[in-house]
Formats: structure tokens, sequence, C-alpha cells
């Protein structure tokens, strides 16, 4: 599947191909905590089939629990995470941020991985309150209906 991708800013912009039935859902603390959720999807893809259109990405390297190094790029002017990979010699594959994917709402997860770390609370999101757009928000924090 041919995809377009961009940071929030613009300022960074790609095209992939990938294998739509080959995304997976994270629930390391690492993704938790570099994506600023609980959870984060990834499309993976083969370096030689990434595609930076415009812009500089820049660089983070991670060490993971086993001890690789997990070179994480992002957009210097915004923060966007674009995508990670292996550190190191050899071919490179990406696991691209889905969030970054124009085509996001055509790419399903198939499965999670690092389950362990999932917070509890996650398998509730389908019964929870929802709002099409922001609601409005008091004072304290509280949501309301308006």
């Amino acid at each position: 599947m041919k995809i377009e991708g961009r940071c929030h800013c613009g300022y960074i912009t790609y095209e992939a191909d990938i294998d739509p039935d080959n995304v997976l859902i994270c629930h390391c603390t690492d993704c938790q905590t570099l994506s600023g959720s609980p959870f984060r999807a990834v499309a993976y893809t083969k370096a030689d089939a990434f595609k930076l259109l415009s812009g500089e990405l820049r660089i983070y390297v991670k060490i993971s629990e086993s001890g690789n190094k997990r070179p994480q790029t992002f957009c210097p002017e915004c923060g966007t995470p674009i995508y990670a990979t292996a550190g190191g010699d050899g071919p490179k594959v990406y696991s691209i941020r889905v969030g970054s994917i124009r085509q996001r709402d055509q790419i399903v997860p198939n499965v999670q991985v690092w389950s362990r770390s999932a917070q509890p609370w996650v398998t509730h999101i389908g019964s929870m309150r929802k709002f099409e757009k922001q609601p409005q928000i008091d004072q304290t924090g509280k949501v309301t209906l308006t």
C-alpha cells in the first residue's frame, strides 16, 4: 500500500510502501513515554521503500530493554515522531508511526506486543463517554456537556 505522511507542522513529508497486514500496537513503557500515550501504533516498511520528501529528521537513540540501540526519528520543528529503526549495520526496517500517515484511517493494527505493560483501562475505551469535538473543560479540569 502506498502511503504519504507528514509531521504536524508540515516541515517533514514522506512517502512509503507498507504492508497493511503488518501493523501493530506496542504497549511497552518506552513507547508509552516516547509517544505521550498509552500505546503506539506502527506500520513497517523497508528503508528502501521509504522516501523523505522534505525536511531533515532529528534522531534520538534509545536503548531498548535488550540493550539494542533504536534510533527514533522526529521532526525537529514540532516533535512529531516519524519512525524508528534498528541501530548498526545491515538492512533496515522502519516502524512508521501510524499517527503521521495520511491514510491512517485505512490502517488497522492486527497484533499487540508488550501486552504485559498495557494500561488496564485501555480495554474499556469503547464504553467511555464520547464527544464529536473538544468538550467544555471547566476551571477545575472537569469535562462538561454543553
